[in-house]
């Protein structure tokens, strides 16, 4: 134990959130909060006792995270807090228990903390919303989750926190219930999510069976036991670490949205901006990357899977930065970075630079739940409204968001001395440094996303804060087969009356600019180049270090000044170029703009298929076989039966008295020959 006062704090910061989640619950079914809140009668009084109670807690808890992270830095060793004996079968055994090492510590600190800004800026985001409570409820739920699932101490609780986090995931999509598009959406991402979860199962069931434990300790404890050993599956005899480490990647692709299993991460845009920015920042999207570092002593043996990671997270970044080049919800397109972003950090530990990944995974926690909230202080302005190609000029009456996007866009671009300059090159360098088969090709994507990164951020930022308003409906079109016709002389935007987001809002984006500004050169010693150990033995750590020459070093920043340069051209310098541009080449700016008819190729091939089966399986299975021959045939029979019986029931007392005295003849007739004779007496009555 690092030192007697330890557990309390580390407990509090793990469990403020469900304790604030459960208390606005409570006080949504008049439990002991609704009656202490009789002194506040009106609904939004009431609202705001929800908003305080668990932004409150929300900020203790990141408060707490951010001592315990300094406590177990400088303690020099892991700490883990024992709670409850969970499962124990025989010889198997699950422990319930918080594990506080450096890589659980600095994610609970990420997550708490981006968390609490969270929750304040939905304090104003949410101000008009009818269900302020249900809402800062999931958000707090959401964050438990996922802080249960980065402080596990075993697989199966680690399974609970990523069940959990689907869950929030799917109530806080679908927050807005009343709308059939949040419902589908939150559906889709559930379902998603399930066929990832799927092949976590699988993973922890072979785990089981190679390790016969699913704790951490003994898993990393008995890997040289198991190096060579093999594990049948599907008929095959498959090498165990690779099995396992192709499982568990699965379920890590459906989490953090990778190509094939990212469909549901764009249509979640139909939940609360609040909600993208927790998502796409500090919880969900971040478990599978989580996951693998946590794990890395296992992919260590496994080199077959990291090549197959490395290649899916690139093949996942180019995808989503080439999808985004074109898309007009400005929530769309920041969401498409995020899968982009999640592909570098999944490029990064799949070369085997777990602690590169994890660098990007906490300096884009900062930067895009910046971008993100920043989002929403501009629909905030205007009145909800999310089409890029509507908006223009609205630098003038956004002097805060302004700054505040641009910061989070030079940050995602790279730019130095932002943070995603440090943590992304991190990424090349390691892919250039890198001896794996794929390094090569996968450098030059990460290369080709870096220009595709910086050109859709900065339309985002040419279109939406430069040039003339241009309000829906106006000349310079939104149809969506076209493209954005850069800056016309539009009249305003008449309908919205943009306005400066509040206080409220604005204040919690501070301290997220301050990390997007500053986290890259204040933690790059520590995170990437483990200073004075830093990881502690929490993952595997391979020193990347080369000596590289000035042009690698710095090529990256070039790539990202020229999408940049690329932007500036087409949407300030010449806004008539990209309407040309979309014509001669109407294909391929189709083909970006329908996502590469990836819904469409579903829908095709597995949606409506199994719809269609669905139906013969209802109309021929359920309804005629099931059915009939289940709940309605017994009816039937029964049903039957009763109008036999139906038909002995006379009401004349006569017929009743003769079968009376006919039951009465037949059992004493039985009586008197004995249970031997019957058959010669219903032989003679034949007769």
């Amino acid at each position: 134990m690092l030192f007697s006062a330890f557990d309390a704090p580390a407990f509090a910061a793990g469990f403020a959130p469900i304790a604030a989640a459960l208390a606005v619950f409570l006080s949504l079914i008049g439990g002991v909060l609704g009656r202490l809140c009789a002194a506040f009668p009106s609904t939004p009084q009431f609202d705001r006792l929800a908003q305080y109670i668990t932004s409150g807690l929300m900020l203790i808890s990141a408060l707490l995270a951010n001592w315990v992270l300094a406590q177990v830095v400088t303690g020099g060793h892991a700490v883990t807090v024992h709670l409850a004996d969970w499962i124990s079968v025989g010889d198997f055994r699950v422990e319930w228990a918080l594990r506080f090492d450096v890589l659980a510590a600095v994610m609970v600190a990420m997550v708490t903390t981006v968390s609490a800004c969270v929750h304040l800026y939905a304090i104003g985001y949410m101000a008009e919303d009818t269900e302020i409570p249900r809402f800062m409820g999931y958000l707090s739920l959401f964050t438990f989750f996922m802080l249960m699932l980065v402080t596990s101490d075993n697989l199966i609780q680690m399974f609970f926190g990523w069940e959990g986090v689907g869950l929030s995931s799917y109530l806080l999509i679908g927050f807005w219930h009343q709308r059939a598009s949040a419902n589908n959406a939150a559906i889709k991402a559930f379902v998603v999510n399930r066929i990832g979860d799927l092949g976590f199962l699988l993973g922890i069931f072979a785990t089981v069976a190679a390790f016969g434990s699913t704790s951490f300790d003994t898993i990393f404890a008995t890997l040289p036991l198991v190096a060579d050993l093999s594990l049948s599956f599907l008929g095959f005899s498959i090498h165990a670490p690779t099995l396992i480490a192709f499982l568990l990647f699965i379920g890590a692709m459906g989490k953090s949205a990778q190509l094939g299993l990212h469909v549901w991460l764009p249509d979640a845009m139909e939940g609360p901006t609040p909600v993208s920015a927790l998502i796409h920042a500090a919880t969900m999207v971040t478990a599978g990357v989580f996951m693998i570092c946590r794990l890395s002593p296992l992919y260590e043996l496994a080199p077959s899977a990291l090549d197959f990671i490395a290649v899916m997270g690139v093949a996942t970044s180019l995808f989503a930065a080439f999808v985004a080049l074109t898309q007009n919800d400005i929530k769309r397109i920041v969401a498409y970075s995020t899968c982009s972003q999640l592909g570098y950090m999944f490029v990064a530990v799949g070369l085997q630079s777990y602690s590169a990944g994890m660098f990007h995974l906490i300096t884009h926690a900062f930067f895009k739940a910046l971008l993100f909230l920043g989002a929403g202080s501009v629909i905030h302005a205007l009145s909800g409204e999310q089409d890029i190609r509507h908006m223009g000029g609205l630098r003038r009456h956004l002097r805060y968001t302004f700054p505040l996007l641009v910061i989070g866009n030079l940050a995602l671009c790279g730019i130095f001395p932002f943070a995603g300059f440090f943590s992304k090159d991190a990424i090349l360098e390691a892919a250039y440094f890198s001896h794996s088969i794929v390094a090569f090709p996968v450098y030059l994507g990460c290369m080709l996303v870096a220009v595709m990164t910086a050109f859709y951020s900065f339309r985002l930022l040419f279109l939406v804060f430069f040039g003339s308003p241009r309000p829906a409906g106006s000349a310079h079109g939104s149809h969506d087969d076209h493209p954005d016709h850069g800056h016309g002389h539009g009249h305003g935007h008449a309908a919205h009356h943009p306005h400066e987001s509040p206080p409220s809002m604005i204040l919690p984006l501070l301290p997220l600019a301050l990390g997007a500004v500053a986290g890259g050169f204040l933690l790059e010693p520590w995170l990437l180049h483990a200073v004075d150990n830093f990881w502690q033995n929490s993952l595997v750590v391979h020193d990347h270090h080369q000596d590289i020459s000035m042009l690698v070093k710095w090529a990256p920043l070039f790539a990202a000044l020229l999408g940049i340069f690329l932007a500036w051209l087409l949407y300030i310098a010449k806004p008539r170029w990209p309407a040309v541009i979309a014509t001669r080449l109407r294909a391929l700016y189709q083909l970006s703009y329908r996502k590469i008819y990836v819904d469409e190729l579903y829908g095709w091939l597995i949606v409506r298929p199994l719809e269609r089966a669905g139906g013969l399986f209802w109309r021929f299975v359920d309804v005629r076989g099931i059915d009939r021959l289940g709940p309605n045939g017994v009816a039937g029979v029964t049903a039957w039966l009763g109008r036999i019986s139906l038909r002995w029931q006379s009401g004349l007392v006569y017929h009743y008295v003769i079968a009376m005295v006919m039951g009465l003849m037949v059992a004493l007739s039985l009586q008197a020959y004995g249970q031997g004779d019957i058959r010669h007496l219903l032989a003679g009555l034949l007769r």
